[in-house]
C-alpha cells in the first residue's frame, strides 16, 4: 500500500510540476523550495481533499508550509474520519 507521503510526494509533481530536480523530502518548503504559487497552493490543497477523500478547513491549510505539514494534516484527518 502506497504510503502518505509517497501519494502526496506524486500528487506535488503533479500539480506543481517543480522546475528544477528538487529532492521532495518531509523538509521540502512548497514556496521556497518548489517556487509554488498561490495557485499551485490552492490545486494541490484541492488535489488532496479528492486524492484522500478529506475536507482540509481553510485555516488548517494555511498552516502546510511544508511536505512533511501536509502529510500531517492528511494523517490527521485521515485519522478522525475513520474514529
Amino acid at each position: 500500500m502506497e504510503s502518505t507521503f509517497d501519494a502526496v510526494k506524486a500528487l506535488i509533481v503533479e500539480v506543481i510540476k517543480p522546475k528544477e530536480e528538487v529532492e521532495i523530502t518531509a523538509d521540502t518548503r512548497f514556496i521556497e523550495d518548489l517556487k509554488a504559487d498561490s495557485m499551485d497552493q490552492f490545486f494541490l490543497v484541492d488535489g488532496l481533499c479528492e486524492k484522500f477523500d478529506i475536507n482540509i478547513p481553510d485555516e488548517a491549510a494555511l498552516e502546510i508550509h511544508t511536505v512533511g505539514d501536509a502529510v500531517a494534516a492528511v494523517d490527521k484527518l485521515l485519522q478522525e474520519k475513520s474514529a
